[in-house]
């Protein structure tokens, strides 16, 4: 019972709250092709894709790892000599920022972890 009582609490830690983490790191660009490169971010920082967008011209793109607190968040950076609005969409786990993720993949994420918990404590 205690067993799995620490697999629960486990299942249900979201896997981006402890220790470091790889994720895949590109420059930003206006194409749609930002592979990465891999990186390790620091304890208290998530993957992230970020998506630019500025007035009369085209998208732009980056991935990364960035602090928890600044997921989400608009913020200017400027590329060619225009200044974007760039978002910052974050997920959790290692290499996650492959491809664009929906909104709510850190929710999905626990909510998995919980059932599997519960399944395990019901066996």
């Amino acid at each position: 019972m205690v067993l799995g009582r620490l697999l629960l609490l486990l299942m249900a830690l979201s896997p981006g709250t402890a220790g470091t983490k790889d994720c895949y790191f590109c420059e930003v660009t206006d194409s749609r092709y930002c592979p990465g490169t891999h990186m390790t971010c620091g304890e208290e920082e998530d993957c992230f894709t970020g998506f630019g967008v500025a007035p009369g011209v085209g998208a732009i793109t980056n991935k990364g790892c960035v602090r928890v607190t600044s997921c989400g968040h608009e913020q200017p950076v400027s590329y060619m000599g225009v200044t974007y609005t760039l978002v910052t969409t974050c997920c959790v786990g290692n290499l996650c920022n492959t491809a664009s993720r929906p909104t709510g993949v850190r929710m999905a994420g626990a909510a998995t972890g919980l059932a599997l918990g519960w399944l395990l404590l019901l066996q």
